[in-house]
């Protein structure tokens, strides 16, 4: 029992020392792209063509600058949100997890020739997020149609 012990309070360690990685350095927008999502399915993206990664992308009349400002006012109203890095055409934020703390980072790219924002939504670590990610896309663009 005693070394039973041992091993789970060394997992539950490993598994919180995770939780805390630094953030990836495959970020950002590189040749008009957000990053591939990984084969695992803790990701999602409007850039990507794999059905079990693959989400809209979210459109807009107007300006870049001004539908990156009404996106920053729905992320605004999210719980455990935090803008990492922004421009007119380009966020960064980390949602970190209640419980665990786990962190996904979620990133918006306006493409202004085609008039859509490219989301990205990826878990840090793990293998499955249970749908979190493509939940959270989701109550976005709800937020972004009803605006």
């Amino acid at each position: 029992m005693k070394g039973s012990g041992i091993i789970i309070i060394l997992c539950i360690g490993v598994v919180l020392s995770e939780c805390n990685q630094g953030r990836p350095s495959n970020l950002g927008v590189r040749d008009g792209s957000l990053a591939d999502c990984p084969k695992r399915p803790n990701c999602v993206s409007s850039q990507s063509t794999d059905p079990e990664h693959a989400v809209a992308p979210l459109t807009y009349t107007g300006s870049a600058s001004a539908a990156m400002s009404d996106l920053k006012k729905i992320i605004a109203g999210m719980k455990r949100a935090v803008i990492i890095s922004e421009t007119n055409t380009y966020l960064h934020i980390e949602f970190t997890s209640a419980f665990l703390r786990f962190v996904d980072d979620v990133e918006f790219f306006a493409d202004d020739t085609e008039k859509q924002i490219h989301v990205r939504s990826a878990s840090r670590i793990g293998y499955s997020d249970f749908k979190v990610n493509r939940g959270r896309v989701g109550r976005i663009r709800d937020a972004w149609e009803h605006r």
